[in-house]
């Protein structure tokens, strides 16, 4: 290898080490990402009516216990089977055809 190609190698060489360290040193993209879903959170936090209604020690419900229960087992048995679906196709074709007009 010639003196000359050493040289253009070794150029090549130092441009691209100060290339990369140049573009090590720009903005990191990223750097924002801590403020990531902050509009979320302020809209929730505008959309909700009363913030501190958790910390509040209400009195219980004057409802007595009965109709609790039963407003309860009605809620979890609405997770059971659904209703069978209607066919749309077959109402009205039943085995009555209305008026014939005689």
């Amino acid at each position: 290898m010639s003196i000359m190609n050493t040289c253009k190698v070794s150029h090549w060489g130092t441009w691209l080490l100060v290339t990369l360290s140049a573009a090590g040193c720009a903005q990191n993209p990223y750097a924002d990402a801590s403020q990531s879903g902050q509009s979320v959170r302020q809209a929730v936090k505008a959309q909700t009516l009363n913030p501190d209604a958790g910390q509040k020690n209400l009195p219980p419900p004057d409802t007595d216990g009965v109709a609790m229960k039963s407003a309860v087992d009605l809620y979890q048995n609405s997770f059971g089977k659904p209703p069978a679906p209607v066919n749309v196709l077959s109402i009205g074709l039943g085995g009555s055809s209305g008026s014939t007009g005689r």
